[in-house]
Parts: structure tokens; C-alpha cells; sequence
């Protein structure tokens, strides 16, 4: 088992393992521990890193032709430590995998001609990058991947469930908009990608709840059996790793108090308690994991919440996180032009060592910082929708400058806000 508990080795007299991510090239037929041995040596040569890389350029002809890049992607605690770390004398654990481009095939059921789900081999392409472009104020990401890991692991070693108890089940829960269901997919798609040692390829299933939770009720519980059972077909295969995400769980609770309301036949309480049998059986598998959300925290089944072993509040982003995601967005705008000439915005952690000094060189960032305070309260999904937005209603031209953007930014903000206030009132 590759997967190693951060937060273990954080603890005094535990050397720190940091993860390369290896992304080999699909043609490439180069044995994966040549790779690994390879990039180690190619690594020594590197000493001072302080966050993340991505390296894309090697001296060894051998890298060259078989893979693509060398990312370490788990170093946010590094962003900051003007000592950085020394790779040449850090623990490291390689991971070398290829990406599947492979589109999203549908598992239809053949009584009701109905979409049942849609199903990504991974590591897939369509998911390439999008645990790192995820910014939450607390660690969310690395607590998931840590119990992700975990889970596996005691499944790995036959740890007794009956003394341990775990489930296998994660729930996301929070307002819309705040990137649950794309924390589910990145999640597993990193999974895939840090197990690959381990697990020759993954499957990612989406559930489609709302042909679950609506359209089967007439037809009981029996459809529902037969649909975890096409789920059991795929975790037979001790090689592949399974993750089930159910998006909007609580289509469960609507169905229960419909039920007990007296408002819906009682076949759709047979469904719900099919969902929650199912559920229970999928824990005998060991390469099996569900990860569900919920837009509305008060509505979950309690039934369900009990069989979760997270239940991680997602809210709106804080003004610090707000800061990272116009970060990213602005630095992407520069990458391609649309900002001109690139001009590099400094890290907040960078304007708080310098007490949010104004000159000439932290003036832009400065300016960000302002706007990522106004912005607070709106989703993630929105606050990356802004510079788009932005561009539309402010610029529609060729290049601007990064002050010209910014205002124009200052001006999306604004609009979003009162648009909202028109809807509300």
C-alpha cells in the first residue's frame, strides 16, 4: 500500500513523505520501476523546493521518451517556508500512471430504458489537475485523501471490522455551489493516481439519484438490488478500485418523510431501505469506496448519517481562499494573453510577511486582496465564473493589463451582487 498518513508523519521523529506524481506517456512500454528510478536520481539533482512543481523538461533520455511530467502536488505547508525542503534528502514516494482518454460511458437498466449512471475509467484525462485547482480554507483535501488511504489500507491488512468499525462512506454536505461533487471526482480520481501501485486502474460511478429516487419507486426495491449488483460485477476484480459517488444523498430523507407523511405508496420506502442495505453490503469489498453529497445539511437521513465516517461541512470560501481561486484564475488569463504583459501577484501569506506594505510591486495584489474581501458570500462556483464575466461585460477586446482586469474584476463583483439582491427581492 503506497497511501501514507500525513498527519502520522507530522509527529515528532517521523520523517515527512512527500508524493511525486509520475505522468507517463501512454505509448510508453518502459518499465514502471526504471521510471521510478530514473526520476528518483533525476530528483536528487533538485534541491530547494518550496510548493508545488510541475516539471516537464528532464537530462535523461530515458524520461524523456516515456514520460511527461514530474509533479509534486502535496505541498501547500511548503508555499510559505523560506527553508523550503531538500529533495535530495526528503522520503519520497513515486507514482507513475498513464490517463485514460477514454469519454463517460452510461450503465442503463433494460426494464425502464433509463440512465442508471455514468462510469470514468481513472486516472482520466477529463479529471487531470483538478484535485490541485480545489482551494478550501481548512485541510479538507488532505484529510479525505488521509482516510481515503486509510480505509484501504485496513482493508489491505484484514484488520477486523468487528473490533474497527468503518463504513467506507463519506458525505459532503453543504449550500450549492461550493464543489462537493467535484471534490468526489478529484478525490477519486487522486486515489487512482497515489494507488497505482497498487490498483491497476479505478472506476469511478455516478449514481444518478434522481432516476433512483423517482422514477423507480413503482417498481420497488428490486431495481435497485439489481443496479448495486452491476456495481458488485466491477469490485470482484481485486485490481481495480471502485468509487461510487451518489450526488444529492438526501433525495433518501425527502423519500423517507414522504413515506412516513403518508404522502408516497410504501414501495418508496422499500427503495430508500434497498439504498441503505445496499450500502451496508458494499462494505465487505475492500476496493470499494462511496462518496456522497448534500445540499441541504438539515434533511439528511439520520439513518444515512450514521453509516457515514466523515461528514465534512463544505461552505463558501473564506476571503483568504476567495484570494487563491482569483489567483489561479488571474495567473491562467496571463498564461494565455488575455492579461498583458504577465506580471506576477504575489501569495497572501507573501503580503502578510511584508505587513501589506503599498508599493509598485504589491499595489496589483493589494488590489486582489480588496476584492477577494468584497467577494465573500458568493460560491466557488460563481467566484470562478467572475473573470470570465468580467471580460464580457467590461473588456471585450484583445489584452489588458492586470490593473485594467482588476477593475474590471472590482466591477463583476459588484454587478453579482446586485443581480442577486434583484432575484431575492
Amino acid at each position: 500500500m503506497n497511501g501514507v498518513c500525513d498527519l502520522a508523519q507530522a509527529l515528532p521523529g517521523v520523517q515527512k513523505t512527500y508524493h511525486i506524481e509520475v505522468l507517463k506517456k501512454p505509448e510508453s512500454i518502459t518499465r514502471d520501476a526504471l521510471i521510478k528510478d530514473r526520476v528518483g536520481q533525476f530528483l536528487n539533482t533538485q534541491k530547494c523546493v518550496y510548493g508545488d512543481f510541475t516539471i516537464t523538461d528532464f537530462k535523461d533520455d530515458i524520461l524523456t521518451e516515456s514520460i511527461i511530467s514530474v509533479s509534486l502536488s502535496d505541498s501547500d505547508h511548503l508555499i510559505f517556508d523560506r527553508k523550503g525542503v531538500d529533495l535530495s534528502e526528503a522520503k519520497l514516494h513515486i507514482h507513475v500512471y498513464t490517463l485514460s482518454e477514454d469519454e463517460a460511458g452510461t450503465e442503463e437498466m433494460d426494464e425502464e430504458q433509463v440512465s442508471m449512471a455514468s462510469q470514468w475509467i481513472l486516472p482520466s484525462a477529463h479529471f487531470h489537475g483538478l484535485w490541485e485547482s480545489l482551494v478550501f480554507d481548512e485541510s479538507i483535501k488532505e484529510r479525505l485523501l488521509n482516510y481515503a488511504t486509510t480505509t484501504l489500507l485496513f482493508s489491505d491488512k484484514k484488520v477486523n471490522s468487528s473490533i474497527i468499525s468503518w463504513n467506507r462512506v463519506v458525505l459532503l454536505h453543504g449550500p450549492p455551489g461550493t464543489g462537493k461533487t467535484t471534490l468526489c471526482k478529484a478525490l477519486a480520481h487522486k486515489l487512482c493516481v497515489r494507488l497505482s501501485d497498487r490498483f491497476s486502474c479505478g472506476q469511478l460511478v455516478e449514481i444518478n439519484s434522481h432516476s433512483l429516487f423517482s422514477k423507480w419507486f413503482s417498481e420497488s426495491g428490486k431495481l435497485v438490488t439489481k443496479m448495486f449488483q452491476r456495481l458488485h460485477d466491477y469490485m470482484v476484480d481485486p485490481e481495480l478500485l471502485v468509487c461510487v459517488l451518489i450526488d444529492e444523498v438526501e433525495s433518501l430523507t425527502a423519500a423517507r418523510k414522504s413515506c412516513l407523511n403518508g404522502n408516497e405508496p410504501s414501495d418508496a420506502i422499500r427503495v430508500v431501505n434497498a439504498v441503505l442495505t445496499q450500502i451496508d453490503q458494499l462494505k465487505k469489498f475492500p476496493n470499494c469506496l462511496i462518496l456522497t453529497t448534500s445540499n441541504i445539511t438539515g434533511a439528511i437521513d439520520l439513518a444515512f448519517v450514521d453509516r457515514a465516517d466523515i461528514k465534512q461541512y463544505i461552505g463558501p470560501p473564506s476571503p483568504q481562499a476567495i484570494y487563491k481561486i482569483y489567483l489561479s484564475c488571474l495567473n491562467e488569463l496571463m498564461r494565455v494573453g488575455i492579461i498583458s504583459p504577465a506580471q506576477q501577484l504575489l501569495e497572501l501569506r507573501a503580503l502578510e510577511v511584508m505587513r501589506f506594505v503599498d508599493n509598485s510591486a504589491t499595489r496589483p495584489s493589494l488590489h486582489l486582496r480588496e476584492i477577494a474581501i468584497k467577494s465573500e458570500g458568493l460560491s466557488g462556483r460563481t467566484l470562478r465564473k467572475l473573470p470570465f464575466m468580467a471580460h464580457a461585460m467590461f473588456i471585450q477586446g484583445g489584452s489588458v493589463t492586470v490593473e485594467t482586469f482588476l477593475h474590471c474584476l472590482s466591477q463583476a463583483v459588484d454587478q453579482q451582487f446586485a443581480d442577486q439582491a434583484h432575484l431575492t427581492t
